[in-house]
């Protein structure tokens, strides 16, 4: 999605573009529910038999409203964004992308296709695809006796380059637009590590692209096959160029809403490696074609370092299966194995090395991305995010602790003491600062009896001390 005004939008690695917002039950019942809406034809609130048409898709089509707080400039701030989703179950659950509603989400609004509008929460998020689940106020909805439709996942592992398919969504606003275009490639892989809000996306599944236009608003709307099945979730167009768009594979929505449903998030294994493919460098690492993924960096005290994998080694095997990462969309795959792992897990990798073959144990830990929790503190005139394991590894931190500062507002305090940008406050009045919720209490009680503080922070890892005065 894209601004309203002619703000910018975000930039992706090698022209890419993630359209920003236009700025301006039970679990078990909602799970059976969800697979029920999967396999029947589209429905409303009161359950109808419909045969599964185009017309019943575009009934599903929501255009999606949000207002967020951000934390930027030493405060908290409101901004508000449009973007697209699709209703996938009789109890009103929306599937949109995580860069349309997030989190920090305080107040979501739903148009539904008879231009009636609805309030909705947040079920879950997952940045890591993406994806984002909702879910509308039904209380509301049959208080004013409102109907809808909801759409069918296809089968994306079905498609092929050239069938025909339609982007369904809400470009700049306008509800319940179709374009019409092509698969042009059912596998398409590119890197995108700051692809929502900072958070990285895209490492555990590759993109359908399409050539069927998708313009700012239609992320998060369905890609549809010619009989009104999901077949993709839209999310991203390349810049400078005509027709290039790319939409989330159903397969993966699939299961990404199925876990969202049951846990509300999804927790993944990590071994703490960035890998490579191999095409062109066999020769130099004496390999076959087709033999094993290369290591291209490991995060000091990973798992992997601990179990002493160093980069430049080669994977060739998990448990015994062996690895092809000869190209760089058979990556993913091979990241989402390690992901899928339950956390806490022992993956046994053959390792080689030079002429070398070793098998290594590694134990799995908790993937976490790089950005943290963030808030303000309006009295101090700063806004801070939560140092994260993925932060502290990347750079090279001591411990993982304290908080980055992302602004300080001018004549405030923080500001007149000399924080600034980029600072990280790792202890007050002596005091270790191990998370942002130990923060919070230390302002609370600051906010009851306003008096100097002490700070300790690194800047460019020097230690510097700050009096923070009311």
């Amino acid at each position: 999605m894209l601004n309203q005004s002619p703000t910018p939008s975000t930039f992706l690695p090698g022209g890419l573009r993630r359209w920003k917002p236009m700025r301006g039950a039970a679990v078990l019942a909602a799970f059976a529910l969800f697979w029920a809406g999967c396999q029947t034809t589209g429905s409303t609130t009161r359950p109808v038999a419909r045969s599964t048409t185009f017309e019943t898709l575009l009934d599903a089509v929501v255009r999606i409203d949000v207002r967020e707080a951000t934390f930027e400039g030493g405060s908290q701030r409101f901004e508000t964004g449009v973007g697209s989703g699709v209703i996938l179950t009789v109890d009103g659950l929306i599937l949109t992308n995580a860069h349309v509603v997030s989190p920090r989400a305080v107040d979501i609004m739903i148009t539904l296709a008879n231009l009636e509008r609805v309030g909705a929460r947040l079920v879950g998020w997952d940045h890591w695809t993406d994806l984002a689940l909702l879910q509308l106020n039904m209380d509301e909805v049959r208080r004013r006796g409102l109907r809808f439709a909801h759409g069918i996942f296809g089968d994306s592992d079905r498609l092929v380059p050239g069938q025909t398919v339609y982007a369904v969504g809400t470009p700049h606003g306008l509800t319940r637009t179709v374009t019409k275009g092509i698969i042009s490639n059912n596998n398409r892989y590119f890197e995108d590590t700051n692809g929502v809000r900072g958070h990285e996306t895209g490492s555990f599944n590759t993109w359908l692209q399409t050539d069927a236009a998708i313009n700012p608003g239609n992320s998060g709307g369905p890609l549809v096959t010619e009989d009104g099945r999901i077949v993709g979730i839209n999310s991203r167009g390349y810049l400078g160029a005509d027709n290039l768009g790319f939409a989330i594979p159903a397969n993966i929505a699939r299961e990404v809403v199925s876990r969202l449903l049951q846990y509300g998030q999804i927790d993944r294994s990590t071994i703490g490696i960035t890998p490579a493919s191999l095409q062109d460098l066999e020769s130099f690492f004496e390999l076959g074609t087709q033999t094993g993924m290369l290591v291209n960096s490991v995060d000091p005290g990973s798992p992997a370092s601990q179990a002493g994998i160093r980069p430049g080694d080669i994977i060739l095997s998990i448990d015994g299966d062996r690895l092809d990462a000869r190209f760089p969309e058979q990556i993913p795959p091979i990241q989402n194995r390690i992901a899928n792992a339950p956390v806490g897990s022992r993956l046994v990798l053959q390792v080689r090395r030079g002429g070398n073959e070793f098998a290594a144990t590694v134990t799995t830990e908790m993937l976490q991305s790089r950005i943290g929790e963030e808030w303000a503190f309006d009295a101090w005139g700063i806004s801070v995010r939560e140092v994260s394991r993925a932060f502290a590894r990347e750079n090279r931190l001591p411990r993982q602790e304290g908080v980055l500062v992302l602004g300080t507002r001018p004549a405030f305090p923080a500001e007149k003491a000399g924080l600034s940008r980029g600072d990280i406050i790792t202890s007050v009045d002596q005091q270790r600062i191990e998370s942002l919720d130990q923060l919070k209490e230390i302002y609370a009680a600051f906010e009851e009896n306003p008096a100097p503080l002490l700070l300790e922070t690194l800047r460019n890892r020097s230690v510097s001390f700050y009096v923070l005065r009311p």
